[in-house]
């Protein structure tokens, strides 16, 4: 047993010592190192043929806004994923998946139109669809999120937007995307991840593009509530700014409910019988009267700041009813305005709104493409239209390769 040892360790030192070099066998050869694939402009980085390690995408999108999905794919550089969403007979929603999505990221492109609530569910069934076929990851892209002014509890109206953030979670996304909501709490109500993007980049450009003598403009906020998001516009356009306050609609009547009734006063009940310390009824008293509520009185429109000989330009989140903002364009010009622009992010455009604008005293009206746009809009000059897809399209970009969002929150308007 000695001898063997001996002469094992003989043969090891022969063979380090060795002159020439052995080749590795293929079980020793190490692969070469894979560099991360950086992706930049159009160029798709979920092409099967480029080696891509990373977790396969596909976008879908629903009848709401099909024109706005194409713009993001063609944008990102992949094709529109194949699903079949229509209304049967019954006007009930059918979804189905024509491709497999198991282990994949998922894009929903859906945004709110004049069919809101078929939209809305029309999203949750593609959520559930993709959840239940073993998606990888589901990320929500929600333009206009529908119901979003519903933020608040106003008499006995309920908090819809909380309501449509639940139903949106409990259906399965991981991640939601979308743009200029209506109040930044919002956030809290998702269970989930949001990025809100902004579209003041796009509107401030407009404005230095299309604006002749844009110095000499003056942003106007609607209404005071409104005042943050007007004067960042003004800081970085360095202009003034101006704030409307009153009320155009005429006084309420008064409401007669629960809320509205006058506050009890101190009252003595009388026993029931002498010394039996019972009441014959019972009262609800206090040992002090409460104050009467004093009624709120909505002022008349008057205009904080000056727009004399000035280029007004009216900023909010969307323009639903334009009958308020075409009575705000005539008090501007009233005030000494030469001429009057209002630019939102979501142009919902509800009714006959574009008779309203082209016979109102507006010069022009701006709005973005997160909303379906109706056909009629060809013949009306005074409405633009910005094109915000490419934000969008970098955001599903970053992403999905895991990087960084901050550089599109990066020199944005507050709201």
């Amino acid at each position: 047993m000695f001898f063997k040892i001996l002469f094992l360790n003989l043969i090891k030192r022969v063979f380090r010592n060795c002159p020439f070099e052995v080749e590795p066998t293929v079980e020793t050869a190490r692969p070469p190192k894979l560099k991360p694939m950086v992706c930049y402009g159009n160029t798709s980085p979920f092409s099967p043929t480029m080696g891509d390690p990373r977790t396969p995408m596909v976008i879908f999108t629903g009848q709401s806004h099909p024109s706005f999905a194409n713009d993001v794919c063609s944008h990102v550089g992949v094709k529109m994923g194949d699903i079949i969403v229509r209304n049967i007979s019954s006007t009930e929603t059918e979804v189905k998946l024509q491709e497999s999505i198991r282990g994949k990221e998922v894009y929903i492109i859906q945004s709110g139109s004049k069919r809101v609530n078929n939209d809305i569910f029309e999203m949750l069934t593609m959520i559930y669809a993709c959840r239940t076929s073993s998606a990888g990851k589901i990320v929500a892209v929600l333009p206009y999120l529908p119901y979003s002014k519903q933020c608040r509890m106003r008499r006995r109206a309920c908090i819809t937007s909380k309501l449509l953030a639940k139903l949106i979670c409990n259906a399965g996304v991981n991640h939601i995307i979308t743009m200029d909501l209506h109040q930044r709490e919002i956030h809290g109500f998702f269970d989930c991840s949001v990025d809100n993007l902004r579209s003041s980049p796009f509107l401030l450009q407009y404005i230095l593009d299309n604006i002749p003598n844009y110095r000499d403009s003056v942003m106007v906020a609607r209404h005071p509530s409104s005042t943050r998001q007007v004067s960042s516009y003004a800081e970085r356009l360095r202009v003034n700014f101006a704030v409307i306050h009153g009320e155009l609609k005429e006084e309420e009547e008064e409401e007669v409910d629960g809320r509205t009734s006058p506050p009890p006063t101190p009252m003595v009940t009388p026993s029931n019988s002498a010394g039996s310390g019972i009441s014959s009824n019972f009262f609800c008293s206090f040992p002090t009267p409460i104050p009467p509520y004093q009624q709120k009185v909505k002022p008349s429109l008057s205009l904080v700041g000056s727009v004399q000989n000035k280029i007004a330009i009216i900023l909010d989140d969307n323009i639903d009813d334009v009958e308020p903002w075409c009575l705000l364009a005539g008090f501007l010009k009233e005030q000494g305005a030469r001429s009057v622009y209002a630019m939102a992010t979501h142009g919902i455009l509800s009714g006959n709104a574009l008779d309203h604008i082209s016979k109102s005293p507006l010069d022009q009206v701006v709005i973005t493409n997160t909303v379906p746009l109706p056909a009629e809009l060809e013949n009306c000059s005074k409405v633009n239209v910005v094109d915000v897809s490419k934000l969008f399209a970098e955001a599903i970009r970053r992403i999905h390769n895991g990087e960084s969002m901050s550089a599109l929150f990066k020199n944005v308007t507050e709201y």
